[in-house]
């Protein structure tokens, strides 16, 4: 009784690739080309998911993926209309989330909006409608969180630190030492003296 031909159903060139080692085909890379606007719309939406973005930052990802300007252009062009690609809001978004999460200042938040390729006059709109007293409540919070961190060294070695860490948050430095003055002031009981003992 001959062999049944019909049971032999598999790839002879995949078994030959596989006893000699070669990569079997990706049907990615081996297929036909994509059509370079769909691969570049398929960049920015996977750019935009979970977050929100500049128009710089999807731009420069266009670029690193070797996309045409005009191309670029012409979707980010369309991907606004949509209100995909919003500066504004996007400003808006970012400055109430660092302010909230990071406890940010408007010049802190400022400069990373440059980083972030926002023009001065959207950024500047954004921290227009930033609260004054939510950012002096921001400087406290952060000055009473580094307090408990500094109960064993003196007044002057703690308003030095907690000045500092305001300026690196962008912090002005009348707001800054009028924040720490104050905190220090109503926290004195847990303060040693400048010359008691150290713990």
């Amino acid at each position: 009784m001959g062999a049944d031909r019909t049971q032999w159903q598999g790839d002879v060139g995949a078994g030959v690739r596989a006893w000699t080692g070669e990569p079997p085909p990706d049907p990615v890379t081996d297929g036909p080309d994509a059509d370079p606007e769909s691969v570049a719309r398929t960049i920015l939406l996977n750019a935009l998911t979970g977050q929100a973005r500049s128009r710089k930052e999807l731009r420069d990802r266009l670029a690193k993926k070797d996309v045409p300007d005009e191309l670029a252009e012409r979707l980010l062009d369309r991907f606004g209309e949509v209100g995909l690609v919003d500066d504004e809001a996007f400003a808006r978004s970012w400055v109430e989330s660092r302010q909230r999460s990071r406890g940010l200042a408007r010049r802190a938040l400022a400069q990373e909006l440059r980083r972030k390729g926002v023009d001065d006059e959207t950024a500047r709109t954004a921290l227009d409608d930033l609260d004054p007293s939510l950012e002096e409540q921001a400087a406290r919070d952060l000055v009473r969180k580094k307090l408990r961190s500094l109960h064993s060294v003196d007044q002057i070695t703690a308003t030095r630190r907690l000045a500092g860490l305001l300026a690196r948050k962008g912090y002005p430095a009348g707001l800054a030492f009028s924040v720490v003055r104050e905190e220090l002031a109503a926290a004195g009981a847990d303060q040693p003296d400048v010359d008691g003992p150290v713990d």
